[in-house]
């Protein structure tokens, strides 16, 4: 996997993961910045794809381990001079401060559920582009709620579409179709064989009935 892709999936996972261990917002940015530096410098993805496993289990031990051997705060300065991603686009701090105080008594848990958080969103703004393109924004818009379990009432649906009832339980079946397609890419992605895809699908389906995305 590319840098800037696991950039992409992961930093809000590690940044919130490294907060709630108790590092400060400015500390937690640079600690995660120069984890992701790490991984780049030591080439570590390279066994991240040979290893067999969870690409999201690999990066919170390495993490956890990462975290471990950084004793020496004064190097912070050091480490924020390199920047991989722009963090004041990534609004990490805003989303962390939304979270319930309440949440995630269990670290590894509350990772779990901003991977899956950051894969359903991923998928959606996905599904939202291919819609988009094939001309059909307002159907996705009407119909996205039965992805998210906020669903506008069947009749509503079909007066405003100006469907029948049959052609909308065709267009909702074929938009969760190709839901579970772009979740199971995005799986895939991250893991050694079908096997794990299949166990990260469901551990995914888990996740997202405990929690409304």
């Amino acid at each position: 996997m590319a840098l800037e892709t696991l950039c992409r999936d992961y930093w809000y996972p590690l940044y919130a993961f490294v907060r709630r261990r108790g590092h400060g917002a400015a500390d937690a940015q640079d600690l995660t910045q120069a984890f992701f530096a790490s991984l780049l410098a030591r080439n570590s993805l390279a066994q991240a794809d040979r290893s067999k496993g969870r690409l999201r289990s690999f990066l919170l031990t390495m993490l956890t381990h990462f975290l471990a051997n950084e004793h020496d705060r004064a190097t912070a300065q050091k480490r924020g001079a390199g920047r991989i991603l722009e963090w004041d686009a990534l609004n990490a701090e805003e989303r962390y401060a939304a979270e319930p105080a309440s949440e995630d008594a269990e670290l590894e848990m509350a990772f779990d559920r901003r991977w899956a958080y950051q894969l359903v969103r991923r998928a959606l703004d996905q599904l939202g582009a291919e819609y988009k393109a094939a001309g059909k924004v307002a159907l996705f818009e009407a119909l996205r709620g039965a992805l998210t379990g906020n669903g506008t009432p069947r009749a509503e649906m079909m007066q405003r579409l100006g469907l029948s009832e049959s052609a909308l339980k065709t267009s909702v079946h074929r938009l969760r179709q190709q839901y579970r397609e772009i979740l199971r890419q995005e799986v895939a992605r991250t893991v050694s064989d079908e096997t794990e895809v299949q166990a990260e699908m469901r551990h995914l389906a888990a996740l997202l009935r405990q929690a409304s995305f």
